[in-house]
């Protein structure tokens, strides 16, 4: 492993969830605690990583949790069908073995419709968390505004099965990951060899198009998974990159629109990534401080 992925690797644990292996990563608050534990629900292709600029900044009142969703990052990646409720299932089970009964979520990407599921078992009863506070940045909320990029329409177009290894190179990869950042910034070519490092453990990269099975059950499963996300009491932050290429701005705009007791942060100059592009600015807007 690179010295980054190896020192993101051992702060953390791996967990045995829903019988898989998960890489859970809890940390501590360093201040005095003000809020309760705040979990973290990462995107696609990518993994909790992506926080590792921020996690310590988010951590300085109240104790942080991540995990890699099942098929990504540092978790098991068996070849088998993928459903976000299942994502949210294993987000439940981690919560459940925590003993956690309070806490907010940080959601980014996919982890905006796992985190919807999750508030709609919530509201149904079927989840007895309370959730107290809530950020939701970058995600395809609302499939009729999302612009798939050429590398999700390919993904999407292949059978629901795992790739023959070398049919989707780094090269591919990261210059589709690169292509989501705002052109405004420059993101260290060690963040995204990370990311692709982590992708590609235990040949991840080959399960890209079975993952790529969101975008349909997603735009299926909307009716359940955006109304809750909008719904919930809980405090809502929203934080957008409005450079995104994917979930363009007016999808931050138009849950704005639909809470308006919601506090919106627009990050102008910065592309779907916020917590890799801007760390210092996603962190002012995720907290509030300065």
């Amino acid at each position: 492993m690179s010295a980054p992925v190896d020192a993101w690797r051992a702060r953390g644990r791996h967990h045995r969830l829903q019988g898989r292996r998960i890489f859970v990563i809890e940390v501590p608050a360093t201040g005095p605690v003000a809020a309760p534990p705040l979990l973290v629900l990462h995107g696609f292709p990518t993994s909790s990583f992506d926080f590792h600029q921020v996690v310590d900044a988010l951590a300085t009142d109240r104790r942080v949790v991540l995990f890699d969703l099942l098929g990504y990052g540092l978790s098991e990646k068996p070849d088998i069908p993928y459903r976000l409720v299942d994502q949210a299932d294993l987000a439940q089970a981690l919560v459940t073995e925590l003993g956690i009964d309070r806490l907010g979520l940080l959601s980014h990407d996919i982890g905006d419709t796992v985190a919807g599921e999750l508030l709609a078992r919530q509201l149904e009863g079927t989840w007895p968390v309370e959730v107290t506070d809530r950020i939701v940045t970058n995600g395809t909320l609302y499939m009729d505004l999302v612009q798939l990029s050429a590398g999700q329409q390919l993904l999407e177009a292949l059978p629901d099965e795992r790739l023959e290894p070398g049919v989707l190179t780094r090269d591919t990869v990261v210059g589709g990951l690169r292509a989501t950042f705002s052109p405004q910034n420059t993101v260290a070519d060690a963040e995204l060899a990370a990311a692709w490092e982590l992708i590609s453990a235990e040949g991840g990269e080959c399960l890209l198009p079975r993952h790529a099975r969101y975008i349909d059950e997603r735009r299926r499963h909307e009716s359940r998974f955006t109304p809750p996300v909008v719904a919930h009491p809980s405090p809502l932050t929203i934080a957008w990159g409005t450079d995104d290429p994917i979930a363009v701005a007016a999808m931050g705009d138009r849950l704005a629109a639909a809470r308006p007791d919601a506090r919106l942060v627009r990050l102008d100059g910065v592309g779907h990534y916020p917590m890799v592009e801007a760390p210092q600015r996603f962190v002012a807007a995720v907290t509030g401080r300065d």
